[in-house]
């Protein structure tokens, strides 16, 4: 029987989310209701109310969460009520080319729910990447569930369904540093701190943060990063050619998503290196660049999708690692709040003074 819930609906283009009773179905085939129990508050959900992903509203916000299944569809055969899952956005199909190719954290045919949640009037509503976890219950995809260790806290596994998966997997997947290697991170916000993060698990030597904000600095020493640089008083490139013996470092991670902190990873990396852009550009942004620098340093330039994961190999060796304290995730929670909080999240999103704001329910 379809059940009534709470959850934050952004209704319209830059206006304030406000709490609504939803309609949550009971679930078809293929497809799981989760009780949620936590959710980080996103930068991806703010876009989302900007009207920078589409416009698609009104939209039931929220994606980086984990919860207990509660009820699945017939075919399900991945989870079963009880479990504690960590929600994500891409269920694999496991038919599409990448997939079949052996790539599936490059799956091209990703899916969601097929029934719609909806407002108490019918109005249908669009799930934030294709999940909806500002709420008390959310009706997802079986494949967007993935089950972890039960003893993991709730609001540090959420973390992995986005962020904190993004910029650890832009290290370790994507850019593949390795022992000894020398790394930049460029944005040291949840995603950059992440990377940090990533490179000191992969071994790497060096761990040069860069960022504009003093705070964020300090935490990145932290949380592994060896070196900073303060790029709003520093020419970042010069610092990290000269913090890696002139060359540049062997990876650099791009976590802002802007043309000009671009050109900086590009140029603060050593030859043949790698740049990795796991921050997300606007549509409108245009890099330019020499191309016969492209050509002439070689190397790789990659863009990380989500951090080139794959949650069933992923999420749980992640939470192994949390749960051993090799791994710390609650260090990214900076704060919990409730529901009727996540506006005045939002609003600390631009003070720069919180990695994760986490609503618990």
């Amino acid at each position: 029987m379809p059940q009534q819930v709470q959850g934050v609906i952004a209704r319209a283009k830059g206006k304030p989310v406000q709490i609504e009773t939803i309609t949550v179905p009971d679930p078809g085939p293929g497809e799981a209701v989760v009780k949620i129990q936590a959710c980080g508050v996103c930068h991806t959900d703010l876009h989302y109310r900007e009207g920078g992903i589409n416009d698609e509203f009104p939209f039931l916000l929220g994606h980086e969460a984990a919860g207990l299944v509660e009820s699945v569809g017939e075919g399900v055969t991945e989870v079963v009520p009880g479990d504690f899952v960590i929600l994500n956005w891409r269920a694999v199909c496991g038919q599409c080319r990448a997939c079949k190719r052996g790539r599936p954290w490059y799956c091209f045919d990703t899916h969601n729910a097929r029934q719609k949640m909806t407002l108490q009037d019918g109005t249908e509503l669009t799930p934030a990447l294709g999940i909806g976890a500002f709420a008390e219950k959310t009706l997802v995809a079986a494949g967007q569930c993935t089950k972890v260790d039960p003893e993991a806290s709730p609001a540090a596994a959420g973390l992995l369904g986005c962020g904190v998966m993004a910029g650890l997997g832009a290290a370790i997947n994507t850019g593949q540093v390795g022992r000894g290697d020398s790394v930049a991170v460029i944005g040291c916000g949840g995603v950059g701190n992440a990377a940090v993060v990533g490179a000191r698990l992969a071994g790497a030597a060096r761990i040069i943060a860069v960022d504009i904000d003093d705070d964020k600095l300090a935490t990145a020493l932290r949380l592994g990063a060896t070196h900073t640089v303060n790029s709003r008083t520093t020419d970042p490139v010069a610092a990290v050619r000269e913090l890696t013996d002139g060359f540049g470092a062997d990876v650099v991670v791009e976590a802002v998503g802007r043309p000009e902190t671009y050109e900086q990873a590009f140029y603060a990396r050593d030859l043949a290196g790698t740049v990795v852009l796991v921050g997300v550009p606007t549509p409108e942004m245009r890099l330019d660049l020499p191309l016969l620098d492209v050509f002439g340093r070689g190397g790789a330039l990659k863009s990380s999708w989500y951090g080139d994961c794959l949650p069933s190999r992923d999420f749980p060796m992640l939470i192994d690692l949390y749960r051993q304290g090799r791994l710390d995730l609650d260090a990214f929670v900076t704060e919990t709040i409730p529901l009727g909080d996540v506006e005045q999240a939002f609003a600390r999103m631009h003070q720069g003074d919180v990695l994760r704001s986490v609503v618990v329910l």
